[in-house]
């Protein structure tokens, strides 16, 4: 079973995380899982970006971000080649290094 860890955020996950998960599930609903309360105001429809993460190891195991998640993605603030909506990331087999951005865009909080 493939494993993700989440570096360290100061406010998300100050101590980092680390978790055995499923593939087929989101890195998003793996992090809300495992008590990583990681942003997503579009209820996950790829729809915004507060789901923005960095995927550090373990990005060539995702399938390629379709065309809404590109557009979303230009819209995120810190986009990097590593970039991917945790909404639309599907775990494969292997493990993954996620980090959270420090900022994320969101018009609206609505503390999930």
């Amino acid at each position: 079973m493939p494993q993700i860890i989440i570096l360290p955020h100061e406010e998300l996950c100050p101590e980092g995380a680390a978790f055995e998960v499923e593939p087929g599930v989101s890195i998003c609903d793996a992090a809300l899982q495992h008590h990583v309360d990681i942003e997503h105001a579009c209820e996950k429809s790829c729809a915004c970006t507060t789901c923005h993460v960095y995927v550090r190891e373990g990005f060539d195991s995702l399938e390629e971000a379709t065309d809404t998640e590109e557009d979303y993605l230009d819209k995120a603030w810190g986009v990097d080649p590593d970039s991917r909506l945790s909404c639309q990331a599907i775990v494969a087999d292997e493990d993954l290094v996620i980090e959270i951005p420090k900022y994320t865009i969101n018009m609206v909080s609505e503390n999930h």
